[in-house]
């Protein structure tokens, strides 16, 4: 049984709150369930923490600054080698975990748990990385010189897309620089996530240097405002960043928001065909659309325009299936309301007189058939107005490429 999860009464497993080195079961009245998007299984359940457990997270993290400041930069190097160490251990079975909650295939849960254990690696090297500057006699009898010192304590806010990697952007460099931490991951994918702050303790993070705390809106605006966190850090869309990055802001923190994208692609006729075609069919429809870097526009020029029926082709060959199934290529998406979303956004193409060249609504699964699946769907004839009206498409869920000449 892993720290981070208990069976209640009904032997469904609750996610537990980290705070100042204890697993805590919640006392909220609140709780969410965690959802296998390709079958509706409810694999555990997650508490919205109450303010007081918030709190008391914060305040675990601001007493452990006090002697993790401190604390020489080679103890903090060495925990990180022990955690990198034990993350690659644990991968695949971590993967598995991940996959299951957020939907995504073994092999791409594998990757994103992979991306986050690279940052981990450069956190490895903080000895070199947290070296100051110094220049000597920059003006008569005057030298300069330049510290690295941790700020406090920090928060961080992730998505539900990459339950590994965007976590183990965040907290692995925040503690090896010498700050504490508060992680509120995702209330739709926890699981992954508090597998590797388990490891991460493991590795001998000391009681009140990493806290998590779950919940929405109310655990959000309580660690944008609290004076004693220092800095924020979020990733997810565009909405929730901008209220993060506002309200964060105007409490003094020091904030990093990293919001909604909307990729486009120009391919020109002297591309390589067949490369450009796969890296298309690869970047819009890969991890069901669901991450920041899918590519939901192609503008092909000139010849290019011909390549059309072959994308389409491509395409079709995706395999849709749940993650955990060999041979998939694009899982389900995490929840019944982002399928309804999609299913809308498709409907008001067709509606504002796009052409719809593939049509992924009406797929089945055998096996999953109440799963939150839209296979990869292909419009054409896109004109500007229609991509202006659609901006919203945005971040975490593109699950159309929208193809204009």
């Amino acid at each position: 049984m892993n720290a981070s999860l208990t069976p209640n009464e009904t032997t469904v497993q609750t996610v537990k709150l980290l705070i100042d080195g204890e697993w805590v079961e919640s006392q909220t009245t609140e709780w969410h369930d965690i959802v296998n998007p390709a079958t509706q299984q409810v694999l555990a359940k997650v508490p919205f923490a109450t303010a007081q457990e918030v709190d008391a997270a914060i305040s675990a993290a601001h007493r452990a600054f006090q002697t993790w400041k401190l604390t020489p930069i080679g103890a903090r190097m060495r925990i990180m080698l022990k955690l990198q160490a034990l993350i690659r251990e644990h991968s695949k079975r971590i993967a598995v975990v991940l996959s299951n909650e957020q939907g995504k295939t073994i092999a791409d849960a594998e990757g994103d748990i992979f991306r986050g254990l690279e940052v981990v690696e450069h956190a490895c090297s903080i000895g070199s990385l947290q070296m100051g500057e110094f220049a000597e006699n920059v003006a008569g009898g005057v030298d300069t010189y330049t510290l690295r010192q941790p700020i406090g304590v920090c928060a961080g806010i992730t998505p539900f897309n990459f339950p590994a990697m965007i976590p183990l952007w965040m907290f692995p460099m925040a503690i090896a620089c010498g700050n504490t931490f508060v992680l509120k991951p995702s209330e739709q994918d926890p699981m992954s996530t508090m597998l590797l702050v388990e490891l991460a303790i493991e590795a001998g993070v000391p009681a009140g240097v990493l806290n998590v705390v779950h919940g929405g809106k109310d655990v959000v605006d309580a660690l944008c405002t609290h004076k004693d966190i220092k800095a924020v850090s979020f990733v997810g869309s565009t909405a929730v960043g901008t209220h993060v990055y506002d309200l964060a802001g105007k409490h003094g923190k020091r904030v990093q928001s990293m919001m909604g994208a909307k990729n486009h692609a120009v391919v020109l006729p002297d591309a390589n065909r067949e490369q450009a075609l796969n890296a298309l069919v690869g970047a819009g429809f890969g991890a069901a659309g669901q991450r920041c870097m899918a590519t939901s526009v192609v503008v092909l020029v000139g010849a290019a325009k011909q390549w059309l029926p072959d994308l389409k082709a491509l395409a079709q060959k995706l395999k849709v299936n749940a993650g955990s199934e060999p041979g998939t290529d694009v899982g389900p998406v995490i929840s019944k309301k982002a399928k309804a979303r999609i299913l809308d956004l498709i409907e008001s193409g067709i509606k504002e007189g796009a052409k719809l060249e593939l049509d992924g609504r009406d797929i089945t699964v055998p096996g999953f058939e109440k799963g939150n699946f839209v296979g990869p769907t292909l419009f054409s004839g896109v004109t500007p107005e229609m991509q202006i009206k659609n901006s919203r498409l945005g971040f975490l869920g593109n699950h159309r490429t929208d193809v204009s000449a």
